[in-house]
């Protein structure tokens, strides 16, 4: 047997992780997660109903989801949205993140669009 030299030099690493308190406050965070749930052929209703329950329980006083195209794989396109809680688009000093985000599924392209409002803290 052979003996294998090895030049080892030891360092000490400091890693720092932050981590979001609330991810889904996030209208980017959220379209992503519907995109995901919709290329795994999940309802698009049941999709949008979650992901906005998951924008509640991080703390939003209002979300709205649109989604646009060929839902569900119809001939016809066609835009859906679902509201809840207070989304006031026409206040501008409303604090609102605003996110749109495309997503290409089997039946052809979705668009995805989300509306948070914050709390004004």
């Amino acid at each position: 047997m052979y003996k294998k030299n090895f030049n080892c030099v030891t360092r000490k690493i400091n890693i720092t992780s932050t981590r979001i308190p609330n991810a889904y406050s996030d209208p980017n965070i959220l379209a992503e997660f519907i995109a995901g749930q919709l290329k795994n052929r999940i309802s698009f209703r049941k999709a949008i109903k979650k992901a906005i329950e998951l924008a509640e329980q991080a703390g939003t006083k209002g979300v709205q989801v649109q989604i646009a195209g060929r839902i569900d794989g119809k001939e016809i396109a066609r835009v859906e949205w679902i509201r809840e809680g207070r989304v006031p688009l026409q206040t501008i000093r409303a604090k609102i993140d605003y996110c749109s985000y495309p997503v290409r599924t089997i039946y052809g392209v979705l668009g995805i669009k989300v509306w948070i409002f914050l709390n004004n803290d």
